[in-house]
């Protein structure tokens, strides 16, 4: 039964586009290019395509980008792997606008986090063009706001900046370093909004302050409960704005998800974060998600931690693309 709210902005809302990053570059531990792998094999793609019954186009391929990855790549402006980074977010980027330009949902399954380079600087140039120059919105949910510049980052992991690169808040213009980030790829911090976030750098707070960035802290979720903040969330982006969902695993507390790399505790249950994608969906405004930071390896063998997380991820994307509870 198809349960899927009309798309607002989708020309063929019944084609999804998968793209599959096995890319860790990012940051520092390895197991979490595995993750879209895990995903697959549990059988997500199978129950998108015979359950919620969506076209999928891709293949069930997981993009190493090993030809991408040079051999010496020595840190730029304290940035580790600068030069792989730049280079797999940049394929990664027109890999996901050949499926939205086409007026398709797409699917990116990570990755660590820095792959958002990416996936929004190809939505968003999409957008532009299918939609006669509209801003897409952005709701990043994560424990961390990853918008630190490569100057405030203290560790130099590029996945801990991703949004200052796709606001324009970290500039570039050196092409090997980011600089192939044109205007059309860009998002405006008034149309970015974040929910879940616990673990903030200074320099994020500082920056979060200054820029006016809407963000809904786990403080919030606990004093308006997540009904709430998703109605403020979804008021402040508006009703007429197509939404790009990026959705790090560690957004979820570690007992739903502890098999990812940076967990911190005190997250959103996975009731919360199945109904943030629930609400996202029901907008019928949803053109794009990511989910990200699944790291299979990070669980003891004998643990089940990486079914879990792999479960809980599956359930997030099924909530975003349409499965409802009734």
């Amino acid at each position: 039964m198809d349960t899927r709210v009309p798309s607002k902005f989708l020309s063929s809302p019944e084609d999804l586009g998968v793209v599959a990053v096995g890319f860790s570059g990012g940051q520092c531990k390895p197991g979490v290019d595995a993750a879209p792998s895990a995903l697959i094999e549990s059988g997500l793609l199978t129950q998108l395509r015979d359950e919620l019954l969506y076209k999928l186009h891709g293949d069930d391929t997981v993009h190493q980008y090993t030809d991408l990855v040079p051999h010496d790549d020595p840190p730029y402006r304290s940035m580790k792997n600068p030069r792989a980074v730049s280079s797999v977010t940049r394929r990664i980027a027109d890999q996901v606008y050949s499926h939205a330009k086409e007026g398709r949902m797409v699917l990116t399954l990570g990755g660590d986090h820095s792959i958002a380079i990416g996936t929004i600087a190809g939505t968003a140039k999409a957008m532009r063009e299918r939609l006669g120059g509209r801003e897409m919105a952005v709701i990043w949910v994560d424990a961390h706001a990853d918008i630190n510049t490569p100057e405030s980052s203290g560790s130099g992991n590029i996945h801990g900046m991703p949004v200052s690169f796709l606001t324009g808040l970290a500039k570039e213009d050196n092409e090997e370093f980011f600089g192939w980030l044109q205007p059309e790829n860009l998002i405006s911090v008034k149309k970015l909004v974040y929910i879940g976030l616990r673990d903030v750098d200074i320099g994020e707070k500082q920056i979060l302050r200054q820029h006016g960035i809407k963000a809904f802290s786990m403080h919030d979720i606990d004093r308006h409960g997540i009904g709430r903040v998703m109605e403020m969330a979804l008021g402040h982006i508006g009703a007429d704005t197509p939404i790009h969902l990026s959705f790090d695993v560690d957004a979820l507390d570690p007992m739903w998800a502890p098999s990812t790399g940076t967990p911190v505790r005190g997250g959103l249950t996975l009731r919360e974060g199945d109904y943030i994608c629930e609400c996202v969906h029901e907008t019928g405004s949803l053109v794009a998600i990511d989910l990200v930071e699944v790291n299979p390896s990070l669980a003891p063998a004998t643990d089940i931690g990486a079914h879990e997380t792999v479960r809980a991820g599956c359930s997030l994307i099924r909530c975003a693309l349409g499965e409802s509870l009734l």
